[in-house]
């Protein structure tokens, strides 16, 4: 199951998967209409349940949060995967079902009031409400469901990759949504589907107020028709969008909605880089900020408005995700081909020396692709774990089975120089020496060069630590620090040696991971597979844990795929922190007992008149 992320509620991520198969319902073997459903056994909210206990279900509605954003936009179109969307574009629109954020892999209906799928998993039916209507008082149907799902494939690629399993959507009933798979057994399939954001057909096919023909497949700035709790109140190109509350939102008294949606306005604010985001904080510019740098976090918020507990600074435990942040080699090209060269980047990689000096040692070093959960992988293999692993043996390093994963340690000069010896000789027997103080390929008599290819300033100086153990084993890096609209161009496009990124995974894996480490997914443009990963064994094991029979059998199945990856190579892993780092003007409440797996900021908080009435006017 992929994780849906914004910058401003970071760890809420839109989870969800399939219960086990039940008693079958009809000679079909279809089950009962459902109003939720979960792969963790049973949903914790029954039929008729009135609202999610992490909310205030009279939280008081009305009040503005402001947001801060980088870079720029330059559409309000989401579905194609040209440009640059505005933030919270997707607040205007509904999904079939809603996360419940107390709960690992588990939705309610929204849009839709009930689901069912057969037994074998090959299908499933949205039952759409009846009430369920757009902004402008029409009605959202089955056709809205499928025109929308139709449009996501053709012109998203990456939408086209995670959906291809499916192969027709089609009107069943008055008020149903039929979604047919190309093959039984993905237990995910049935859950995944319900988790676009659907848009009226009606609207993108019509005529705008110049008469124009609208069209999905390109960029646009007007305004579009929404049916969800928020729409768009006013946009400045590139530099602002905000969003006002609906009052007659169709949703409001749902059970998923009770106690959320409480801000009469949302608006984001962009910045030029975080730099200046940050500074437009402190100077009372916007409201919220999720810190990503350490060094920030230890020394840039002692100015006088915290001190005087106008701001305030508050961490939250992170429960819901895993992460593999690392520096990704491009394996597309030669030089990163051989595993002992990567392993060799990863032995003069002073992890320990960074941290105590850049960051304050608030990180731990990352030493899986499921770090921070049950799901990672650790001792040696067993049980069905290895049974699974099996299966690939001699497709695979032998220390998948003989050795438990560690990443080399250092921190003492002593340490460095075994590290540093450990590299050169990898490098040797991947065919490179020393000469004249540069590592050369023994073959062409070319220099190993590489380039780190940055989109913030804030992280090149994290890359200039790394920069003189990289010189001392005779490698000629650069660093090329670009925007982070041709960033993103030079990604899609694997024009890069190594960038700094990773993968976020939820509790419950599934079809994602063909698109993080999958082989279709290597030359694919635009796909999360950065490095270009192509391995039949890497293949089989994201096999096992999609089509995984229970969550015992997607643990292993997980493990297998962690240790498989691991063993590869494939990134030098860096390092992530098991909690968020916010900071915030103190005019919001929120609920006494926060959900187990998220902030929940804005989404679960409110505006509070008494608290801002104490720090006064906006500065």
């Amino acid at each position: 199951m992929r994780i849906l992320t914004s910058r401003f509620s970071r760890s809420i991520f839109i989870l969800g998967s399939l219960a086990a198969a039940v008693s079958l319902a009809s000679a079909q073997g279809e089950t009962p209409w459902r109003h939720g459903l979960s792969l963790m056994g049973e949903p914790k909210y029954k039929p008729g349940f009135q609202h999610f206990d992490y909310v205030n279900p009279n939280a008081p509605k009305g009040g503005l949060v402001r947001l801060g954003v980088d870079g720029s936009f330059d559409t309000l179109n989401f579905v194609i995967p040209r440009g640059q969307p505005a933030a919270g574009i997707t607040l205007i629109y509904d999904t079939l079902m809603a996360p419940a954020l107390d709960e690992v892999a588990t939705e309610y209906g929204l849009i839709a009031e009930s689901v069912r799928y057969p037994a074998d998993f090959s299908s499933v039916t949205y039952k759409l409400r009846a009430e369920a209507k757009w902004h402008d008082g029409k009605p959202i149907t089955p056709e809205d469901v499928i025109w929308t799902f139709e449009n996501l494939v053709k012109l998203n690629p990456n939408q086209r990759f995670y959906y291809r399993h499916v192969t027709k959507a089609e009107k069943t009933a008055e008020r149903e949504v039929t979604f047919t798979f190309d093959s039984p057994g993905n237990r995910e399939l049935p859950q995944i589907v319900g988790q676009f954001n659907v848009l009226p057909k009606h609207w993108w096919t019509g005529k705008d107020a110049n008469g124009k023909e609208r069209d999905i497949s390109a960029g646009t700035l007007e305004p579009p028709l929404g049916g969800a709790a928020y729409r768009v109140k006013n946009i400045v190109p590139g530099r602002t969008i905000s969003y006002e509350r609906v009052p007659d939102y169709w949703a409001a008294k749902l059970p998923v909605n009770i106690g959320k949606d409480n801000f009469g306005e949302l608006r984001y604010e962009y910045y030029r880089d975080d730099t200046v985001e940050l500074e437009a904080f402190k100077a009372d510019q916007y409201d919220f900020r999720a810190e990503s740098s350490a060094k920030n976090w230890a020394t840039a918020y002692d100015f006088p408005a915290q001190r005087e507990k106008k701001v305030v600074l508050e961490t939250f435990p992170e429960r819901a995700r895993g992460v593999m942040q690392a520096f990704v080699f491009n394996l597309r090209r030669e030089k990163f081909q051989d595993p002992r060269v990567r392993m060799a980047f990863n032995s003069v990689f002073d992890f320990e020396s960074m941290n105590k000096t850049l960051f304050f040692d608030q990180y731990k070093r990352v030493g899986s692709y499921f770090s921070g959960t049950e799901l990672a992988s650790s001792g040696l293999p067993a049980g069905k774990e290895l049974e699974l692993l099996e299966t690939v043996r001699g497709k695979v390093p032998e220390e998948v089975f003989s050795k438990e994963y560690k990443n080399p340690s250092s921190g003492t000069e002593e340490l460095r120089r075994t590290n540093l010896r450990e590299a050169l000789r990898l490098m040797k027997e991947a065919g490179y020496e020393i000469r004249g103080g540069k590592l050369t390929n023994v073959k062409t008599g070319e220099p190993f060069r590489v380039e780190f290819l940055l989109n913030s300033p804030a992280f090149e100086r994290v890359v200039l630590f790394y920069k003189p153990s990289l010189d001392r084993l005779g490698v000629e890096m650069t660093i090329r620090l670009v925007d982070p609209p041709q960033y993103v161009n030079r990604v899609r496009s694997r024009d890069f040696d190594i960038i700094s990124s990773g993968w976020g995974q939820s509790l419950s894996p599934g079809n994602e991971q063909r698109d993080f480490f999958g082989s279709e997914a290597a030359d694919r443009e635009g796909s999360r597979n950065y490095g270009g990963i192509k391995n039949p064994a890497v293949d089989a094991m994201i096999d096992k844990v999609i089509f995984a029979k229970d969550r015992a059998e997607l643990l292993a199945a997980t493990k297998a795929l962690d240790r498989v990856l691991l063993w590869n190579h494939y990134v030098v892993p860096s390092w992530t922190i098991d909690y968020s780092r916010t900071a915030r003007w103190d005019r919001f409440a929120r609920p006494d007992k926060l959900p187990d797996y998220s902030y929940g900021f804005p989404d679960i908080w409110w505006f509070d008149k008494e608290r801002a009435a104490k720090l006064g006017a906006k500065q």
